[in-house]
């Protein structure tokens, strides 16, 4: 078992070592390679604009945090001016980003929700992206249970804080109870989108659903509809 395991293992290095978009995130000071995610989606779909007040939920180590950083400050600079909010949370520690306001703690505590929801002002929110995942068991069933909840969490927030117009990015993973989830956002969303960035790895079952314009149904206070958003697939 520990030689199969030690196989596994360089395996896994090298894949990792070779990866070219790891080798990209190095050079272009990027935390993680998970930046190219959300840059592809954004750029499929225009979601990130200067102005925005931005939530990035299960942040760390902060490479969509250093994206959205990118966007929404003048000329991509990584430092410096930033025109927009952006605030971050994760239950794990991560290293300071300027301007980017970071909460600390698990998103399903409530004390640690409303600490994230002082730092809205009452504002609504255009974007809501999150990389949430759960330590994955091996058990499909327990496991889908646990992403399950995780994405209804991201759907429960979205529907409180979002702008009408605004938009929800999860990640969540084919497999049981993955239809359901998309059942679930076309019945929030008006247009709905699954993404299968080309920097998630091939063999991952790793996919993103994407919900643009909340329902008036599945609005909670957010204001007057916005018209002209059609229901996608």
């Amino acid at each position: 078992m520990k030689r199969k395991s030690a196989k596994v293992n360089r395996a896994w290095l090298h894949e990792h070592l070779t990866d070219p978009f790891v080798k990209r995130a190095q050079q272009e000071g990027y935390r993680s390679r998970a930046a190219y995610k959300l840059q592809e989606i954004d750029e499929a779909l225009s979601l990130i604009r200067p102005g925005q007040l931005v939530v990035d939920l299960g942040a760390a180590p902060g490479a969509w945090s250093q994206y959205l950083r990118r966007r929404m400050a003048p000329q991509g600079a990584a430092a410096g001016a930033l025109h927009g909010t952006i605030v971050a949370l994760d239950l794990l520690e991560m290293e300071p980003l300027e301007d980017v306001q970071f909460v600390l703690g698990d998103f399903r505590d409530e004390a640690v929700l409303a600490r994230l929801e002082e730092r809205l002002g009452g504002r609504r929110v255009d974007l809501v992206v999150s990389d949430m995942a759960p330590n994955l068991s091996g058990v499909a069933a327990s496991d889908a249970a646990r992403i399950a909840d995780l994405v209804e969490l991201a759907l429960d927030f979205a529907t409180r804080h979002l702008r009408p117009d605004g938009t929800l990015v999860v990640k969540c993973f084919h497999g049981s109870g993955y239809s359901q989830l998309v059942e679930r956002f076309k019945r929030v969303f008006r247009v709905v989108k699954p993404i299968k960035p080309k920097a998630s790895r091939a063999k991952s079952a790793e996919t993103f659903l994407v919900g643009r314009g909340l329902k008036p149904s599945a609005r909670d206070g957010a204001g007057p509809a916005q018209e002209g958003l059609d229901v996608g697939n």
